[in-house]
């Protein structure tokens, strides 16, 4: 009997939902998820998200595997869950906000944010509720209601300028439609944004509004910092000025179910145009990120782990670490990218029972000369992904459907010219690609490139089919691993190595 590991992610418990997560096993065909010895629902996924609990209450959870045959295949240990206590319902209507897209509502949605008790729920009723920067504070969820939608007001002078992180240094900033506070408090704790509704930060109108004024760096529609226990939960995020979903310097970091869309609207009939670094999800110096049963359709990287820039990134040295990426699908941008801002070092990735479709890579690792320390133990594994299109082609920005790069953002490098190391030196290490198949009508098939005084150590790429009319090169690898790797090119040189060591 097989046996089953039952977690629950950061934070994704609720007032009246509880989110359960395994790691799949392909000969298992469903799960049966058991609360309180009955039967709640059976998915082929590796996560549950058990809705219509009770407040305050401890509930026991299971999980039993199925074959194909119908037999009993697996099983896990019971585990037990407490919901959150009700803390009260903070309608901002009572508030005098008005969901009528007209009213100017920011002062209204933060009197219901600061006079939320602990565990309460501030909500956003059906209907528009226009807004600048919102500020929220710890042990409180914001709740936007089937049929809200929060919408950002297109003004600059509604985003006051705080200090944050931008591309991985710290900068002055417009702040983002949803925020946490600025006071006194160092740390922010038990924050969950969720339910059926809409954040659209107007992001097409504000990103020429602030460049236009020029007075601080782009803002995001979501930026939480400093927090232990962030919880996005079936939220829809889309439209930013820059980055959608930005989350800095905290631990415990769940999505679930959440959409975002930085390239089009979600019924793909509006294109948001001129934005760019319209990244869809970054951690950013944060540890245990779990993100699952989520959608992204990006206009830039889907996912982005960084970890800050350069000397301030390293002075800093808050790496991202331990990030789950599971059964997600990716529909438009550049995949799951680890990277470019990388200075405080990312370990512990895994990405895995995820589709990619119309977009450019898989998977990016990517750190030039400059950001140092170390990326290491990262895992893509039984991911499908295709791109065929020609909106976009190899350049010092992306380099292929599956690649490492260590000279990312250089247009033209002798990959044999060496330079002294130092703590400016990046080092790229144990990254595997394992049952893959990724077809691209543009780019390089694979892409790996590490520095010839810092080359990439123990690259294994394991039941892989790559296909593009480039074929797969090589630069400065200590340990490549091969085994069952199909390049499919018409490309006459398939594979072109330098300074390449191969492992047996």
């Amino acid at each position: 009997m097989k046996s089953i590991t039952l977690k629950i992610p950061p934070a994704a418990v609720t007032q009246t939902s509880i989110a359960v997560i395994w790691d799949r096993d392909h000969d298992i065909a469903k799960y049966e998820i058991y609360v309180n010895e009955r039967l709640y629902d059976a998915v082929k996924r590796g996560d549950c998200t058990i809705e219509g609990l009770e407040p305050g209450t401890e509930y026991e959870i299971h999980v039993n595997g199925i074959d194909s045959s119908g037999s009993f295949a697996a099983e896990s240990d019971i585990i037990t869950a407490l919901t959150r206590p009700d803390g009260g319902i903070y309608n901002v209507c009572d508030y005098g906000a008005k969901g009528d897209g007209k009213t100017r509502n920011t002062r209204a949605i933060q009197r219901a944010i600061d006079e939320c008790a602990e565990n309460g729920v501030v909500v956003i009723p059906a209907g528009t509720f226009i807004s600048g920067a919102i500020y929220l504070k710890s042990d409180m969820s914001l709740r936007l209601d089937e049929g809200a939608v929060l919408l950002g007001s297109e003004n600059p002078d509604d985003y006051p300028i705080k200090r944050y992180r931008w591309e991985g240094r710290e900068h002055d900033c417009y702040s983002s439609l949803i925020n946490v506070k600025f006071d006194s408090e160092k740390r922010f704790k038990n924050i969950t944004i969720e339910g059926k509704g809409k954040i659209d930060a107007s992001g097409v109108a504000l990103f020429l509004a602030e460049r236009a004024e020029n007075k601080a760096q782009r803002g995001r529609a979501v930026c939480i910092r400093n927090t232990d226990g962030v919880y996005y939960k079936d939220i829809t995020v889309k439209q930013s000025p820059s980055w959608c979903v930005h989350t800095i310097y905290s631990n415990g970091v769940t999505a679930n179910n959440i959409k975002v869309y930085t390239c089009y609207d979600e019924d793909r009939d509006k294109r948001y145009g001129h934005i760019f670094n319209g990244d869809g999800f970054d951690p950013d110096s944060c540890k245990d990120v779990y993100i699952f049963n989520s959608m992204i359709a990006s206009q830039d990287d889907c996912i982005a782990i960084k970890s800050g820039r350069d000397e301030e990134g390293r002075k800093v040295g808050i790496p991202s670490e331990n990030i789950r990426i599971t059964d997600c699908r990716f529909e438009n941008g550049f995949g799951v990218a680890i990277g470019s801002e990388t200075s405080g070092g990312v370990r512990n990735v895994l990405v895995r029972d995820c589709e990619f479709t119309h977009v450019y890579s898989i998977g990016s690792v990517k750190s030039p000369r400059g950001r140092g320390n170390v990326i290491e133990n990262i895992l893509y594994e039984n991911c499908i992904g295709e791109y065929q299109d020609t909106e976009h082609k190899d350049c010092e920005w992306f380099r292929g459907g599956i690649y490492v790069d260590n000279f990312y953002s250089v247009i033209q490098f002798d990959s044999s010219a060496e330079e002294p190391v130092t703590d400016a030196t990046p080092k790229i290490r144990n990254v595997t690609f394992r049952n893959i198949r990724m077809k691209s009508s543009v780019s390089n098939a694979v892409y790996l490139a590490g520095l010839p005084e810092s080359p990439l150590e123990d690259i294994t790429l394991l039941n892989v089919t790559a296909e593009g009319p480039k074929g797969m090169k090589a630069f400065n690898i200590r340990g490549l691993t091969m085994k069952n790797v199909e390049i499919i090119t018409n490309d006459p040189e398939m594979y072109h190595y330098e300074n390449v060591v191969m492992n047996d």
